[in-house]
């Protein structure tokens, strides 16, 4: 299997959590959340990440409700994948990101409790599990 690099985004309208993943270890680290201005990064950001990781895929966490139905939020993920794809032309896969946060506040606090849960480690951890829920299903 050829190590592939994908960058992974938790999308939220004031904070973008950010991982990389590698298909070699199936595993993702969490890179410094992004700022956002009503749902809008700073794009020159986003391509300072990617010069530096050199991506192969990105992957956006789709916020779903829990019975699958779509939101505002999603529609709103789904135009910030399609803004990365013209920007930047990389393949683009979403993912259903519902219990990620829950799930990242829950492994946050085992490495260290309450202290470690600031808003942008709960996004940027959030987009490792999304890419690591990901990754299961694609091999």
């Amino acid at each position: 299997m050829k190590n592939t690099t994908t960058i992974a985004f938790d999308y939220g309208v004031k904070s973008i959590g950010v991982a990389v993943g590698q298909t070699i270890t199936g595993t993702a680290s969490p890179l410094s959340a992004l700022k956002a201005n009503d749902g809008i990064p700073d794009w020159d950001q986003i391509g300072k990440v990617f010069e530096e990781w050199q991506p192969q895929n990105l992957l956006i966490g789709l916020p779903l409700n829990m019975d699958g139905t779509e939101q505002e939020i999603t529609q709103r993920a789904r135009k910030f994948a399609n803004r990365l794809h013209g920007r930047f032309g990389l393949p683009i896969y979403t993912y259903d990101e519902r219990l990620s946060t829950v799930d990242a506040k829950a492994r946050l606090f085992e490495l260290g409790g309450f202290k470690k849960l600031t808003k942008e480690k709960v996004d940027s951890v959030s987009a490792c599990l999304i890419y690591e829920s990901w990754i299961i299903e694609q091999y």
